[in-house]
């Protein structure tokens, strides 16, 4: 799989980090895209659209896109303000679209490839807590996936999406460091158990692989029983 490309955003820690990683160990070529600086990162604002095309065009082939940058601001609806909500919908929505449209220019040109979005199963529900800023741009990102998978289908272009319940990462930390979050969480998941991010990576390698060559359109939850609910 060398001659593969794999694309991660958000690459630097978390979900992201765990996926290029999975990635790498089976032979891709990654480019890992985080807002912030580290080792092997290319720095890039997926918000920032000029950016994301020149990182792009500098990248040549795309054969996988995974689309994982996000934030969150767990605000009320009255406390979030207009700038933060606008940046919320900034990175998790526009950020997703403007790199999943220049990814796929490049696959129109290699015959075809795969996107895997990075949904929520806040995308699907109204969520344990007020957090609606998130849960607007994560319900946006699932009929976006089916949107996008219909339009690229003719390029033979995949799209699917992944939509996880609460992981231990930097986003969750307010609900894992807080004892009567964390327990209305566990409530909330049949199975008792959260996945971890290298659980959420290898549904995103299904989705993106050749076992998934007649999926499309879809929005995979990974989320112990929280939405058999």
């Amino acid at each position: 799989m060398k001659e593969k490309t794999v694309v991660v955003t958000g690459a630097g820690r978390g979900i992201g980090k765990a996926t290029a990683d999975l990635f790498a160990s089976r032979g891709y070529t990654i480019a890992r895209l985080d807002s912030e600086p580290g080792e092997s990162i290319l720095t890039c604002d997926v918000a920032d659209e000029h950016a994301i095309n020149r990182v792009f065009s500098q990248l040549g082939r795309i054969d996988i896109l995974v689309n994982n940058a996000g934030i969150a601001v767990r605000k009320n609806s009255f406390d979030i303000t207009a700038e933060e909500w606008d940046r919320v919908l900034d990175v998790n929505l526009r950020g997703l679209f403007l790199c999943s449209r220049a990814a796929a220019r490049s696959m129109k040109q290699h015959g075809g490839g795969a996107i895997v979005n990075l949904a929520s199963i806040m995308g699907f529900s109204g969520g344990l807590y007020p957090n609606p800023a998130y849960q607007a741009s994560k319900g946006a990102v699932v009929n976006l996936t089916r949107a996008l998978a219909l339009e690229f289908a003719p390029h033979s272009i995949r799209v699917n999406a992944v939509a996880p319940t609460f992981v231990r990462t930097d986003l969750t930390a307010p609900v894992f460091s807080n004892p009567e979050a964390l327990k209305k969480v566990m409530e909330h998941t049949p199975l008792g158990r959260l996945p971890e991010a290298e659980d959420i990576a290898q549904a995103i390698c299904f989705l993106a692989g050749p076992e998934a060559r007649c999926i499309t359109g879809v929005t995979l939850p990974v989320d112990s029983g929280y939405l058999a609910r």
